[in-house]
């Protein structure tokens, strides 16, 4: 006889995992750019449990199931058509991002002389000004979520007015390793809507350069959703078996 026994508590990683596929919900038949681990196996999980309509890319030229079966092929033409239509939803990483959701991965310090060359601007402003944006921060600090970013890539809310570039303009979510954010704050500024089991809301305040509006005030701001047990089984047993995650958020 066997007896079905309770999944250990979901970690931190795996508390990321689902608030990284929570941005995917509702999307429907679009590509998930996801970029880096924890955004990869976010958008595997939805693609399994509540988005099976969801695309998911091998990163250069095919489409691939959630288990990483070939389903299609994505010449490049047809990825930047995806891209410029809005029918792409990129989880992107940041070096800076402020409160208004403008992102910084090119170089910190002035522009002419930076302290730090990064990546570069690559795909961002595009990213951002065609098809909908959220970002995934594994090391919550005052140090990327900072007042005001060295340098503009992906563009937040009040430069795209700015420019009156908001018709294709949307940023969804940023999730880090403390919460999640959206952005529903005034003026579309970060508003705090969930912290990860464990967090406090002064400590995520703490650990960021400007202060966030937190949903329900201090003390009412939500924890993020737990996963089910078929979810921890999906992310444990089929989608990250290596631990992956763990490398990526600890604690």
């Amino acid at each position: 006889m066997t007896t079905d026994t309770a999944p250990a508590p979901a970690t931190r990683a795996e508390y990321c995992v689902i608030a990284c596929a929570e941005a995917w919900r509702g999307d429907g038949e679009v590509l998930a750019g996801a970029m880096g681990p924890i955004p990869t196996f976010g958008a595997r999980l939805a693609k399994r449990t509540f988005s099976p309509d969801l695309l998911l890319t091998d990163g250069e030229a095919m489409l691939v199931g959630p288990d990483g079966t070939v389903e299609g092929w994505l010449p490049y033409r047809r990825h930047l058509a995806m891209v410029t239509g809005g029918r792409r939803h990129v989880m992107m990483g940041a070096s800076q991002i402020d409160r208004f959701g403008n992102q910084n991965i090119s170089c910190i310090g002035d522009w002419e002389r930076p302290s730090r060359q990064l990546l570069g601007v690559r795909g961002a402003p595009v990213n951002t000004l065609n098809n909908p944006v959220s970002y995934w921060i594994p090391r919550h600090s005052p140090r990327v979520f900072v007042e005001r970013v060295d340098m503009v890539c992906g563009v937040g809310h009040d430069r795209a007015a700015e420019a009156g570039v908001t018709r294709f303009h949307g940023l969804r979510r940023v999730v880090s390793d403390l919460g999640v954010f959206d952005f529903g704050g005034p003026g579309r500024s970060m508003r705090l809507v969930s912290v990860h089991p464990g967090v406090t809301v002064a400590e995520v305040r703490a650990a960021t350069g400007f202060d966030p509006v937190a949903d329900g005030g201090p003390e009412g701001v939500p924890v993020t959703r737990e996963p089910s047990a078929r979810e921890l089984r999906l992310i444990r047993e089929v989608i990250d078996p290596r631990g992956l995650r763990d490398r990526e958020v600890r604690g």
